[in-house]
């Protein structure tokens, strides 16, 4: 597992235990290298945010339950994949995040600035 610090240099906050989220299902955004696709960013999911990724072809919406998720409802916290986050924000369509629950790794992928211009006040819902 990669050190499990969030983008502000600090021990990372859990982002949601319900729904239970994160790559390891343990309510953080912990990643390792098998992560691909790098489910790091602590997002505080929107209607626009959710129909954005939907329209992109990842459906965070429908409960799969067969794999233990759910499908989110906005203003759910979930540890979404950094470049679709990034793909949202450029899109003009990107929801908040809680940089306390935000690993570290997603600084590889969105600027920390941006990050920021993008915080939400609070860890876990």
């Amino acid at each position: 597992m990669f050190r499990s610090l969030n983008v502000l240099g600090q021990p990372l906050a859990p982002c949601s235990h319900d729904p239970k989220t994160g790559w390891f299902r343990d309510g953080c955004c912990n990643s390792d290298a098998n992560d691909r696709g790098l489910h790091v960013v602590c997002a505080r999911v929107t209607a626009e945010f959710l129909d954005h990724l939907q329209a992109r072809g990842n459906d965070l919406v429908t409960p799969a339950l067969e794999h233990g998720f759910p499908g989110l409802s906005p203003g759910d916290q979930w540890c979404v994949v950094a470049v679709s986050w990034l793909d949202a924000y450029r899109a003009g369509k990107a929801c908040p995040v809680v940089l306390e629950s935000t690993h570290q790794a997603a600084l590889a992928v969105v600027p920390l600035e941006v990050l920021m211009a993008h915080a939400f006040g609070g860890a876990e819902a």
